[in-house]
């Protein structure tokens, strides 16, 4: 291939991932224009420029998330079904439709065990926070649906793309390298450690949101960490063992209980 074919082919590659992520950002600058109150905009910012503002800092670092993966994708081999499709033009949904159910049921469990150990921590963090940081913090049925979206394309999709494209595929490749480059692919050691590791800062990436409506403690961090990081190992084992798409599918159906549990709180206030 030469030089100008590889940078079509690179460029392409990273424009698919990019416009793949667009729907979530989407949705998620939506959510802000919605629901973002005049009076907490900071002084002589309007709300279409804030709105603006998150959008572009979201594209920014979602576009150096798939820089990152496009340049790594033909050396650390995980699997991406729209990448593949960029490259060769195989069909994604014939590849994927085998893993859409195993990956949906396993998000559904995967929320709901996340649910099960939040009730089992909070006796540990009831004077730290009002009320559960994973059900809802809406006082209306509309308010949980509006943020729907944001759960299911932006959690599901462009959150995929951010820390399991791009930085669980970064810190494979650097631990690929690392290991002395194996002509074998990547070994099951550096998978788990690069898993483990973009889990736990996933987790540690929900914090500052966090600290916007309660004060962290010591107890509550560790518990955000480790909720958070339990999702974060699952979605990376369906990246690493099945697809890219099938963590996709598996980040949003992990919504699904966490929204009907957002539901019936907001019927029972």
């Amino acid at each position: 291939m030469s030089l100008t074919e590889h940078t079509s082919s690179f460029t392409k590659r990273f424009g698919v991932m990019l416009l793949a992520g667009m729907p979530g950002i989407l949705a998620l600058s939506g959510y802000i224009y919605l629901t973002t109150p005049p009076t907490t905009l900071p002084p002589g910012l309007s709300l279409p420029l804030f709105t603006v503002s998150a959008a572009v800092n979201s594209l920014l670092l979602l576009a150096v998330a798939c820089l990152v993966r496009t340049y790594t994708a033909p050396r650390v081999g995980l699997p991406s079904y729209i990448l593949d499709w960029a490259r060769t033009g195989d069909d994604v949904w014939r590849r994927l439709r085998p893993e859409v159910r195993p990956a949906m049921v396993l998000g559904v469990i995967g929320g709901l065990l996340i649910l099960l150990l939040d009730v089992a921590l909070a006796p540990f963090v009831a004077q730290d926070v009002p009320q559960s940081a994973i059900g809802a913090t809406d006082r209306t049925v509309m308010n949980v649906l509006a943020y729907a979206p944001v759960r299911f394309l932006y959690g599901g999709i462009t959150e995929e793309l951010l820390l399991r494209y791009g930085r669980l595929s970064a810190l494979a490749f650097i631990g690929w390298i690392l290991t002395g480059r194996q002509s074998g692919g990547l070994g099951s050691g550096v998978m788990w450690t690069a898993i483990v590791i973009s889990a736990v800062l996933f987790g540690i990436g929900h914090l500052p949101a966090l600290a916007q409506s309660v004060t962290l403690t010591p107890v509550l961090v560790a518990r955000t960490i480790l909720l958070n990081a339990i999702a974060g190992v699952l979605f990376g084992w369906l990246y690493w063992q099945r697809s890219l798409e099938a963590a996709m599918v598996s980040h949003a159906a992990f919504h699904v209980p966490l929204v009907a549990l957002s539901l019936v709180q907001v019927a029972l206030l």
